[in-house]
């Protein structure tokens, strides 16, 4: 109905009384992959699970499949930007993640747009990049440490991938630690890096939050004998969900921990490579609830089985015991 059409003496209800208040929006570039479990795919599903609303910048197409990266396309820097120059105009948004940005031209375009918004927190992700060749691989990391760091709130990533970025010349026969990643990260003007996977005696892995004064914050998790993918945009897109609704940087790192731990155990394999996290947990039934009433409530409740897992990467995949029925909102 237009306002030419309300009937005169019609009361009209203020915005606030006709519209449920909107949840924070979180803008994310990465790139758009066709598995699901990671990039974009899983920005959405991340942010959408943590209550926030993901507004997607596609900065390049990956061909690939849930075991490895095959090929990918990457959009023109123009596009990338128009994308994101559309949607600012029209919504605020109140933090960055920042995944795959597809070359080093992509990254100075995204850190354009990053620049005129200084007060918004960016968590930016730095995933494995090896199946790039060596050329392209290095372009892209000089020009992510020159322009985006220096912008950046957290910098996420797994031990091994920030030491190789941070610390190419790194030749201590003892791994980097966490703290000394920071004092890298922090050359280049990042305030704090998370660093996850850090190898632990005794089959667990370390995640720590540190600045370049030592550790703030962290987790240490049984080690998950499977593999996943997705792991790293699950992680900062949660962390990304949580400083834009202004809970403070450990606090924000420890839910974001503890819902990735969950994700990952809830894990499946929808294929023959690795394992995507189940971002929706939660929606799970309450364990030991009566399947078959739940199945005459909601048909729609059951799903197909799924697997659960992380292997090693050479390591066969493991027969995983049947999910329980989902419960459909």
């Amino acid at each position: 109905m237009s306002k030419s059409e309300i009937p005169a003496g019609a009361e009209i209800a203020p915005q606030d009384e006709q519209e449920p208040q909107s949840p924070a929006c979180v803008m994310s570039f990465n790139a758009s992959e066709p598995s699901g479990a990671s990039g974009l795919a899983g920005d959405i599903a991340t942010i959408a699970a943590m209550g926030a609303h993901c507004l997607p910048v596609v900065t390049a197409v990956l061909l690939r499949d849930t075991a490895e990266v095959f090929d990918q396309h990457v959009l023109d820097s123009d596009t990338v930007v128009e994308q994101a120059r559309s949607i600012l105009e029209d919504v605020t948004i109140t933090a960055w993640k920042v995944g795959f940005l597809g070359s080093a031209e992509g990254v100075s375009a995204v850190a354009e747009v990053l620049s005129d918004y200084p007060d918004v927190p960016l968590v930016a992700y730095m995933p494995s990049i090896s199946w790039l060749d060596e050329e392209q691989q290095q372009s892209y990391l000089d020009a992510f440490r020159e322009l985006v760091l220096p912008q950046t709130s957290i910098l996420v990533g797994n031990h091994k991938t920030l030491s190789d970025f941070l610390l190419p010349d790194w030749d201590s026969e003892r791994p980097a630690s966490a703290r000394e990643l920071a004092v890298a990260a922090g050359q280049h003007g990042t305030a704090v890096v998370l660093v996850t996977g850090i190898s632990l005696p005794n089959q667990f892995i370390d995640n720590v939050l540190a600045s370049p004064q030592g550790p703030i914050t962290g987790e240490k998790f049984e080690r998950f004998e499977t593999s996943f993918i997705g792991a790293g945009d699950t992680l900062s897109a949660s962390l990304a969900s949580l400083l834009a609704v202004g809970v403070e940087a450990h606090e924000a790192v420890a839910e974001a921990l503890a819902f990735l731990d969950q994700s990952l155990d809830a894990g499946f394999r929808p294929g023959m490579g690795n394992v995507v996290p189940d971002r929706f947990f939660w929606a799970l039934p309450p364990e030991g609830e009566d399947a078959e009433q739940l199945a005459a409530e909601n048909p729609l409740a059951f799903a197909a089985a799924e697997t659960d897992d992380e292997e090693e990467e050479d390591e066969a995949p493991a027969e995983a015991p049947a999910r329980s029925p989902r419960r459909m909102h």
